[in-house]
């Protein structure tokens, strides 16, 4: 039986199959025209159209891939599913001779978990910021430091780590500064945790401490703030940062914000441009996860505050090529603002 979730009609819009893939958790739709098939579209594809600054109210077939591997519906099963596994495809459209979609056959549905379809790996360092002291969660921060705040079995920051060890990533370093010795003490308990510490002797943002790597770290890393979750493939992501020569890689996310009124603009004298009626804008927004060279180091000073973003503008102000990887707005958890938190943890709780 098809699933109806991952079917979509060729009629809608980029947005409007970013949204569905929010609301499925799914990464890969299938576009059809009433029964007949058309073509698949990925977050990857969407990622694409943003990068090449195509609008979101685009139609979606303008960035649909039409020419893939197909199944038909008098294909052998173990074929099909041989073809699965040697070209890493995760759902295979079955169509019949007059090419209506008839089936969609799922990776899940052939395979165990033990042999997912993507099966790449990144091996690069990570660099979670704990050092902050998590005032958007207080009073909770007063007695426990942000870092280990629960969410589910785990603490926020092995929340956090686990999903960068599954994706290969086994070099972890912490930045500490507040209730430092409560998060010390922690992890002394629970050797299954491989960390390296860097230890600010005051705060110095979310750039400036990055400055205690220098001589530890030689090579692409990832730097994520420790109270962001994104779900994005890390491969295509540092993939990317460096087919695109980045210096500084930025993972934004994707937010629309309805406008429930029509808008205007206008020129000089207040002459109206251009009219608008009830418009969905669409920012990308900073998650507080990054891809750097080590190279950045060499721009930030010992023992001085410096954020993130000041050190994006050094970088940029030098001539350095710093670029943006979009990903959907619902595979970004900020989990250091009490709503989403308390979403989080009720998401895992009710199952």
């Amino acid at each position: 039986m098809i699933n109806d979730n991952i079917i979509i009609s060729d009629k809608i819009t980029l947005l409007d199959a970013l949204k569905i893939m929010d609301a499925t958790r799914r990464k890969l739709l299938i576009v059809c025209e009433g029964k007949r098939f058309l073509g698949v579209i990925s977050i990857g594809d969407i990622q694409r159209a943003i990068l090449s600054k195509r609008e979101l109210n685009s139609p979606v077939m303008e960035y649909a891939r039409t020419v893939i591997t197909i199944a038909h519906i008098t294909d052998d099963l173990e074929k099909v599913k041989d073809k699965m596994r040697s070209e890493k495809i995760e759902a295979m459209p079955v169509v019949n001779s007059e090419g209506e979609l008839c089936d969609v056959i799922e990776w899940e549905q052939l395979f165990s978990r033990s042999e997912p379809a993507d099966t790449r790996r990144v091996d690069i360092p990570v660099v979670i910021m704990a050092g902050g002291k998590g005032s958007r969660l207080l009073p909770l921060t007063n007695v426990i430091p942000k870092p280990l705040i629960p969410v589910t079995d785990k603490t926020i920051i092995e929340e956090i780590m686990s999903r960068f060890i599954s994706a290969g990533c086994g070099r972890i370093y912490v930045s500490v500064n507040y209730m430092v010795e409560t998060i010390k003490d922690y992890f002394s308990k629970r050797p299954q945790w491989k960390l390296e510490y860097i230890q600010e002797r005051k705060p110095l943002g979310t750039g400036g401490s990055l400055y205690l790597l220098k001589g530890r770290v030689r090579e692409t890393f990832i730097v994520t703030n420790c109270d962001t979750l994104v779900d994005t493939d890390l491969y295509d992501l540092v993939d990317y940062h460096r087919r695109n020569r980045n210096m500084i890689t930025v993972v934004t996310a994707v937010k629309t914000i309805h406008i429930p009124y029509g808008t205007i603009e206008t020129v000089v004298d207040g002459v109206i441009e251009k009219m608008r009626e009830k418009p969905d804008l669409v920012f990308q927004v900073n998650t507080g996860l990054y891809v750097l060279e080590p190279q950045v180091l060499d721009y930030i000073e010992d023992d001085k505050f410096l954020d993130l973003p000041d050190l994006i503008k050094r970088l940029t102000e030098a001539g350095h090529r710093v670029g943006a990887f979009p990903v959907s707005e619902g595979s970004w958890t900020d989990i250091g603002n009490w709503d989403e938190y308390l979403r989080l943890v009720s998401k895992y709780t009710k199952g």
